[in-house]
């Protein structure tokens, strides 16, 4: 087994960035679950098929082929062959895997691809269960938060910036909704492990949140 670092979250709490940033620095692969349920949701999306449908999704599970390759340190998500990095951070597509996320068997395969790659690296991995069921014997774990405001607002500049218009209040919905569905479900639902450090991002720069977490993991001598 490799050295593990832990973080689980909510949407919108800059797992993402912070994690990537950890990794870099400490030298460990950064492993983004949440793209990996992107790129499942991003199939059924593309083959105009009924992701609500739970019977017909797992059905599809064994046609879906997810890779992880990293390029010069950048970690880029192949589906089916196909870079699809980009096409994965759509809004719509953010929606739908908080919707296929929840089905068991999206769960169980995605899993145990995540603890594969764990097996076989020294890595930093984020999503929503990840201290809980994926790596529950991570030698650090943080559970990143921020309140709904600074998350939407957050994806507000993110969006603006790309050339979008959004609307902040229909941002703040869809994080409470997300939320409320990430901790509700009953498969893995999102839930600070008991051993995990609590950090509140609300008000702290990023470089504020890397050194906190890189205090964090010294302290569990990672």
């Amino acid at each position: 087994m490799g050295k593990q670092i832990a973080i689980d979250g909510p949407a919108g709490a800059g797992k993402s960035t912070i994690a990537k940033r950890l990794s870099a620095e400490k030298g460990f692969i950064y492993v983004d679950t949440g793209a990996m349920y992107r790129a499942v949701a991003l199939y059924f999306l593309k083959n105009h098929m009924d992701f609500h449908d739970a019977a017909l999704v797992e059905k599809n599970l064994p046609e879906i082929k997810i890779e992880l390759k990293y390029v010069d340190g950048s970690q880029r998500v192949l589906l089916n062959g196909c870079d699809v990095s980009t096409d994965i951070r759509k809004e719509e597509v953010g929606n739908a895997a908080s919707v296929t996320s929840v089905y068991p068997p999206v769960r169980a395969y995605l899993t145990a691809l995540q603890k594969r790659l764990a097996e076989e690296n020294d890595v930093v991995m984020d999503g929503r269960d990840i201290g809980t069921v994926v790596l529950p014997h991570a030698q650090a774990k943080i559970y990143l938060t921020a309140s709904v405001e600074t998350r939407a607002k957050r994806r507000f500049d993110e969006l603006e910036k790309k050339g979008e218009t959004p609307v902040l209040s229909e941002i703040e919905e869809d994080i409470r909704d997300r939320d409320y569905r990430d901790m509700h479900r009953e498969t893995a639902p999102l839930k600070q492990a008991e051993d995990a450090v609590l950090l509140d991002s609300s008000d702290m720069t990023i470089d504020e949140v890397v050194e906190e977490m890189k205090r964090v993991c010294a302290e569990k001598g990672i």
